[in-house]
């Protein structure tokens, strides 16, 4: 880990300062606040014991508690955990009083010749650098150390009124770095509480409020705006029909072979925003009008993958996936292809200023999504995003129907939902009758930039936070770094080496084992207690 050290320290063995090192008891636990609370993996996530996160288990006998109770300044190690639990520790001082380690943690007992805090705080520096990861056996969902690689870390060991001060020292820098942190953390829950109010003022016609007004004689109406949609529409499905009598004539005349190709779906008149919906819906400027997504963009669903599927003219093309479509961002970082028909792919291509909707996962995720900004090409999306496309496209508007979708339509999706064992989804039917508000088109464009501005602002605002939350990590190595290598506190050269520590430690350990090997020699020698039940009855005939 360090190779300069003060004359006073010694590199040893974690086993070297061990007095006992065991695996934890594998007993039914129950959540019931009844009996001995018993540790878990969870118990220690944070790092220290969090009694919230324990189990309970019956009261046991003395025997079993005298093996598995932890004693204050006992250091809980997480051994077999996914690599990003894997090697965390926290020590125990004393609460709750009695305390089981469970099946999934190492009990680590050290000798009273060392600061146990000091020795935890090493384990925390270990795998800040990685060191349990890279020691660990690899499973399939898991990592794993033993206890020998265990015995076998390499650790540093100061003279112990040092250890006691390098610990003093590190815990009053600690304290002022996590006061740092916390205000960090409180200022970034205040950018959200922001952008909500911000997204919230947004959609209640607030942001532009004054802008409206002064240009209010050259806007268009809520009703002018629905006519000149539903005329888009309306042309759109004339060219579709025209280019579907095309296609039939070309199929028919090429000997019917392929499907026939399908007519285009006209869509049907949709019921009107119900007074019970708008109850739940932001109270919008008089100039506005709430329409149903249906009615203002063509709503689209992607393609099933399936390596088993036969097709006779083959095109491999991108597709996204759901967790390729976040809430108000698409991660590209991978994208995934399938094979499609050549002859499906032109309808089933995304267009630029296409709003995308997830269709399924967690409940909370439902219906997030964003725009796409034809980023590859071609492109299509899986069966399990949905996509819409507006008949007035443009960025503003996909964009002001993608932030409603991921603030306000949240509750919607919720509610539209349909839960299984393990996932929620929505449907076609649920997302065509998402109540969608519409400002004019030329307030749309405004409201986009006024609020995009502002939501830059806070990005720049997080992104700091996110930095400066990063170098404050940097500094906790650093400060562990310098506490391990004898640079955080001055050294006392009237202190006892540390390597008569190690002396001590070692000659208390061959006591203990010569007297267990006594004991256990003694316990040999003993009689049995039990006997023969014949022969004694024989020796008593005799008698």
């Amino acid at each position: 880990m360090l190779n300069d050290l003060p004359n006073t320290w010694v590199r040893c063995k974690l086993g070297d300062v061990i007095v006992r090192i065991s695996n934890g008891a594998n007993v039914t636990q129950h959540g019931n606040r009844v009996g001995l609370p018993i540790s878990r993996i969870e118990t220690i996530w944070n790092e220290s014991i969090d009694v919230s996160r324990v189990k309970y288990i019956e009261e046991i006998d003395s025997n079993f508690i005298e093996k598995y109770a932890l004693k204050r300044n006992d250091i809980l190690f997480s051994h077999i955990n996914s690599d990003a639990h894997l090697g965390k520790t926290a020590i125990y001082r004393g609460v709750p009083k009695v305390l089981i380690h469970g099946i999934n943690l190492l009990l680590i007992r050290l000798a009273n010749e060392v600061n146990g805090e000091f020795i935890n705080y090493q384990f925390k520096y270990l795998r800040m650098q990685g060191v349990f990861v890279g020691a660990a056996q690899r499973a399939v969902n898991q990592s794993s150390i033993n206890q020998k690689k265990i015995k076998d870390f390499s650790f540093v060991l100061p003279p112990l009124n040092e250890q006691h001060c390098i610990v003093a020292k590190i815990e009053a820098l600690f304290a002022e770095l996590d006061k740092g942190i916390e205000s960090l953390l409180r200022a970034r829950e205040q950018l959200k509480v922001y952008r909500q109010a911000l997204l919230k003022h947004a959609f209640e016609g607030k942001l532009t409020k004054q802008w409206r007004e002064d240009n209010a004689s050259k806007l268009e109406t809520a009703s002018e705006l629905l006519a000149r949609i539903q005329q888009e529409r309306e042309a759109r499905y004339q060219q579709q029909l025209e280019d579907w009598g095309k296609a039939v004539v070309e199929w028919g005349a090429g000997g019917k072979e392929g499907r026939k190709p399908t007519k285009p779906y006209k869509i049907k008149e949709l019921p009107s925003i119900s007074p019970e919906e708008k109850s739940v819906l932001p109270k919008l400027p008089i100039e506005w009008s709430y329409s149903r997504l249906a009615e203002i963009g063509k709503i689209g669903s992607g393609m099933s993958v399936s390596k088993g599927r036969k097709l006779n003219n083959p095109v491999e093309v991108s597709y996204l996936r759901v967790a390729n479509v976040q809430r108000g961002e698409l991660v590209l970082d991978e994208i995934k292809t399938m094979s499609v028909e050549c002859d499906k792919l032109e309808s089933l291509k995304l267009q630029q200023w296409d709003v995308l909707f997830n269709e399924g996962g967690d409940r909370d995720k439902l219906g997030r999504g964003w725009v796409w900004e034809s980023q590859v090409a071609p492109c299509i999306t899986q069966n399990h995003v949905f996509r819409s496309s507006l008949y007035l496209t443009g960025e503003a508007q996909a964009k002001f129907v993608s932030h409603w979708g991921n603030t306000f339509g949240r509750d919607y999706f919720e509610r539209g939902g349909k839960q299984t064992t393990n996932l929620a989804s929505i449907n076609k039917a649920v997302l065509s009758m998402f109540p969608v508000p519409q400002p004019s088109e030329k307030e749309q464009i405004k409201l986009i930039g006024i609020l995009e501005g502002k939501l830059s602002e806070l990005d720049v605002i997080d992104t700091e936070i996110d930095s400066s939350l990063k170098k404050a990590e940097a500094l906790r190595q650093s400060i562990l770094k310098k506490a391990f290598s004898g640079q955080l506190v001055p050294q006392d050269p009237s202190d006892e080496p540390a390597s008569e520590l190690l002396k001590r430690i070692a000659i208390e350990r061959a006591e203990r084992e010569a007297a267990a090997k006594a004991a256990k020699a003694a316990a040999k020698k003993t009689p049995k207690a039990r006997t023969n039940p014949k022969a004694a009855r024989k020796r008593q005939g005799s008698a």
